[in-house]
């Protein structure tokens, strides 16, 4: 896989990405304790049959390098690296978890280089709940993994997804969780914890759309709506789900994308 070089405010970095495709661009950003291929797989191989889609892997994930500490801004340098590298001047990006949160960071800050914005399950700002489920994340990453990758589908998904299961069905879930797992992991988790975009929302000039989940476990359907009112004339898509929309429903969740996307290709 290529690999995009960036200055950080903390160091250099290189970049890995994933791309495939051709035509306009896409950028896809993944979640915490994900990397592009487990995020995005299915999705860059229906997009690429008409886009040329990128998808990086940040800080933590996949073989890029960065400094022990990044900023949501950060991420969003180490995204746009990613595009510029692949020779694209302009694309359709979409975000989910943390990687709506940078993506909606980068597209505050570069508004002529985002054709249009999907974000999945964004917040504003990291509140007093959110920072104490991260900081057990944290700890739990550095001291007892196993059980972390157990409380993963217990937080990620909506209730009643996991209460549906066989026991065997839950350990195999545990399992694959377990697998994603690394303790690079722990930069992303320190950049949950201290994300705030409050100001730049209003910035963002891109058509938006605001994928929300109303069983979400991490970010309350609450703060996913704050953040579709404070982006402008963005639109917004509430499903059924937990936080993993793209595990629980991805036909539904990458046919979202892919009609928004098509909607604002210039032909």
């Amino acid at each position: 896989m290529p690999f995009a070089p960036v200055t950080l405010s903390n160091g250099p970095s290189s970049v890995e990405y994933l791309v495939t495709g051709s035509g306009p661009g896409v950028v896809l950003v993944h979640g915490t304790f994900a990397n592009a291929e487990a995020n995005w797989a299915e999705l860059m191989a229906e997009l690429g049959e008409r886009y040329t889609v990128v998808a990086p892997n940040y800080a933590g994930s996949g073989a890029t390098t960065a400094p022990d500490a990044v900023t949501v801004d950060d991420l969003a340098a180490q995204v746009l690296a990613a595009p510029d590298h692949a020779g694209l001047t302009s694309f359709h990006l979409a975000g989910h978890s943390l990687g709506a949160v940078t993506a909606a960071a980068l597209a505050a800050r570069h508004p002529e280089r985002v054709n249009s914005l999907v974000l999945h399950a964004p917040w504003a700002a990291t509140g007093t709940r959110a920072a104490a489920l991260f900081e057990l994340w944290l700890h739990l990453l550095r001291t007892d993994p196993a059980a972390l990758a157990r409380l993963l589908p217990l937080t990620v998904l909506k209730p009643e997804t996991p209460a549906s299961w066989s026991a065997a069905d839950f350990e195999d879930t545990v399992a694959a969780f377990a697998g994603l797992l690394t303790p690079g992991h722990a930069v992303q988790v320190a950049a949950d914890r201290d994300a705030d975009i409050r100001d730049l929302l209003p910035r963002i000039t891109s058509a938006t759309l605001v994928l929300a989940s109303a069983q979400d476990q991490i970010v309350p359907i609450a703060e996913q709506r704050e953040v579709a009112h404070a982006i402008p004339a963005a639109e917004y898509l509430e499903f059924d789900a937990g936080h993993a929309l793209p595990l629980e429903d991805g036909p539904a969740f990458g046919k979202a994308i892919t009609e928004f996307f098509d909607r604002h290709t210039v032909a």
